[in-house]
């Protein structure tokens, strides 16, 4: 731990919020302290209220905040004496605690309160910050950590044994603070939850958390309980290797009665992990704090035995849902964390950034299971307790804000000829329906066309079988499998006549237009068969397959090939749920291969306008490569769940094809 506190950036914050932003940014900034959404943060401020008088107001950190990036607008204002008043009740239920958060904000715009304002607002000092700092998590979750506490920081801190967040907890923090008030009390321990430090600026309260945070490091590096060199792990890579993920994707996906994304974790620090002798039993106790469950589910699944998870996940809910104060409805069963001695670690999310998320999560919890380990044992919380915050209805809420999934929220498309034109348009529309994106093309810059998590951008030759078989491991490893593939590459040479048609210009257009084509249908094929909703396979053809003109035989004839095996390819795959579909798209113009002076040459040929030439068509439309990309996107989804061997003409009609 150091201080990552600057005198010149604090100077920049103009009053004593700005300064809790700050700080609570530093907090956020490492992740050893906070994670996703964790910790939380507040100030107590005297403000004018709409009658001129003065009100004592606490920001606290509002709910769905991450500290790394939150803003003034993150926080909300609630009257403190309110909350002080509160946390006299005998008992409050949780509904009625948000609605006296929610009802007393003075602020209607703002965001919910955290779960734990009313703790906030019962600490005497102006500044509270809350972190789940991984080095005291290692120390309190050991069968002795109240007593390691105890010896580390004297009468420095309080300590108070686990109470799950809200009402209950701020009452007994209370009670504990009030058994062990002094000058030296800088920060209060919450067994197998975390740590609060308190002062009266940003400066202190932060400094003192760094600190404290601090004191237990030396004490784990004292106890040899900091480090762990890794062993070099030998990862295994290949074919059957992406298959044997893949087929768990498939499992688990079924398993939870939607499409996820598994993210392979194969470094030497997950490969160890996984591969440990002991692994069984310190990776069976739980996770590193109860809020985690929700991300983690309560055990990770050890192998790829799907199915016992499962039936273990069941037996878990019917012991405890009886015991819990009001009916539960069980959530889905499957995995979110895999450790496989031969896959690794495999992080499960309903999307890309919840795969990072679990696997962010987890990655810390290995450092604190083997810590803990270290001095004697690593002990999470009991199932009982587990099950309470993972079905704690305020913890749910947090997970339903995102509302319904995207279409194709979990699933994963692969689009070749990405970097412009209709394949770039691909990229857009998948991504906007929530699938994960693999976009291959030669051109270098597809690396670097979208930032995210749904998104990899693979420079990639695709007459070369090595190249590409490459690329898709990639692709499998990030994100567990394929659902969708767009064959769109392609070139389209300059007009030649047969009679002056080389053959190696021929044997060019036909192993790019072709050949590659049908490489990757090939290698692609046993992925897409794992596809949790079924294969999907969209080529984009042309209207020359239907309606060729005269110096473009090598193209036409590659394209009609193309369109050909697609069509074989739809009766020998739909046994295993595949369906492929052609569309035939013509004078899209928005491309490349279109300059404005190619245009107006064109145009002039043809006795037209550039807009008159760009709209020659029936419906005397233009056709854009959104308007391809879009109806591609509609043809992998549920529309058109039952067709499959369809040519799609995308042209504004096209006479010669009528």
């Amino acid at each position: 731990m150091h201080t990552l506190w600057k005198d010149d950036e604090a100077a920049a914050s103009r009053d004593e919020l700005e300064l809790r932003v700050y700080t609570s940014r530093l907090l956020g900034r490492d992740k050893s302290l906070v994670l996703h959404g964790g910790g939380n943060t507040s100030v107590k401020l005297t403000e004018k209220n709409v009658f001129g008088e003065d009100e004592q107001v606490i920001y606290v950190k509002g709910s769905g905040w991450d500290l790394g990036t939150i803003e003034a607008a993150g926080f909300a204002p609630v009257q403190l004496n309110h909350l002080q008043k509160l946390a006299g009740l005998p008992a409050l239920s949780d509904p009625e605690m948000v609605n006296q958060l929610v009802t007393h904000q003075t602020c209607a715009s703002v965001p919910i309160p955290s779960v734990e304002a009313i703790l906030h607002a019962i600490l005497p000092n102006k500044y509270v910050d809350h972190t789940h700092a991984d080095a005291i998590i290692s120390i309190t979750n050991t069968a002795d950590g109240e007593a390691r506490i105890r010896e580390i920081y004297g009468d420095t801190v309080v300590v108070v044994p686990y109470v799950m967040p809200g009402f209950d907890l701020a009452k007994l923090c209370a009670e504990c603070l009030a058994t062990m008030a002094g000058a030296n009390v800088i920060g209060m321990v919450l067994l197998n939850h975390g740590i609060f430090s308190f002062g009266q600026s940003a400066k202190e309260s932060y400094e003192r958390m760094i600190a404290l945070v601090g004191r237990a490091e030396a004490y784990l590096k004292r106890h040899n309980a900091w480090e762990f060199p890794q062993a070099v792990e030998n990862a295994p890579k290949g074919a059957e290797v992406m298959r044997s993920l893949a087929k768990l994707r498939f499992e688990v996906s079924k398993a939870a009665g939607f499409p996820v994304i598994v993210a392979r974790h194969a470094d030497a620090k997950s490969l160890s992990f996984a591969r440990r002798s002991d692994v069984e039993v310190i990776a069976q106790h739980g996770p590193a704090t109860p809020d985690h469950v929700i991300r983690t589910k309560r055990l990770p699944m050890l192998g790829r035995d799907v199915a016992a998870y499962v039936e273990a996940y069941r037996k878990y809910f019917s012991t405890h849902e009886p015991q819990a104060k009001e009916r539960k409805t069980m959530l889905d069963p499957a995995p979110r964390i895999v450790l496989d001695p031969e896959l690794g670690l495999c992080a499960i999310g309903k999307n890309p950034q919840e795969a990072n998320i679990v696997a962010d999560i987890y990655d810390h919890t290995i450092d604190i299971i083997l810590r803990a380990t270290a001095l004697g044992g690593y002990q999470a919380l009991s199932a009982r307790n587990l099950f309470d915050v993972e079905y704690w209805d305020l913890e749910q809420a947090k997970l339903r804000k995102g509302g319904k999934p995207a279409q194709f929220s979990g699933e994963v498309a692969l689009i070749t000829g990405a970097a412009s034109g209709i394949g770039k348009a691909c990229v857009e529309s998948l991504l906007a329906r929530g699938a994960a994106v693999v976009a291959l093309d030669l051109d270098s810059s597809v690396t670097r066309m979208k930032n995210g998590a749904s998104f990899l951008g693979l420079q990639c030759d695709l007459t070369s079988a090595a190249q590409f078989k490459q690329s898709l491991e990639q692709a499998v490893e990030q994100f567990g499998g394929l659902d969708m593939l767009v064959l769109n590459a392609g070139i389209f040479p300059g007009g030649c006549r047969i009679d002056a048609l080389e053959t190696e210009d021929w044997l060019k257009v036909m192993r790019i237009n072709l050949d590659a084509n049908l490489m990757l249908m090939r290698e692609c094929h046993p992925f897409l068969k794992l596809a949790p909703c079924g294969g999907r396979v969209v080529v984009i053809g042309s209207k020359n397959v239907h309606a060729p003109g005269p110096g473009a035989a090598a193209y036409s004839a590659s394209k009609a090939a193309l369109n050909q095996l697609a069509r074989v390819a739809a009766l020998e795959w739909g046994t295993d749920n595949i369906r492929i579909n052609s569309l035939h798209p013509n004078a899209v113009f928005d491309t490349g291969l279109w300059t404005e002076e190619v245009l107006m040459a064109r145009a002039r040929h043809y006795g037209m306008s550039v807009d008159e030439y760009k709209k020659n068509n029936v419906l005397k439309t233009e056709v854009t490569s959104r308007d391809v990309a879009e109806l591609a996107a509609e043809l992998c989804g549920s529309l058109f769940a039952k067709t499959t061997g369809a040519q799609i003409p995308v042209d504004g009609g096209n006479d010669r094809v009528i």
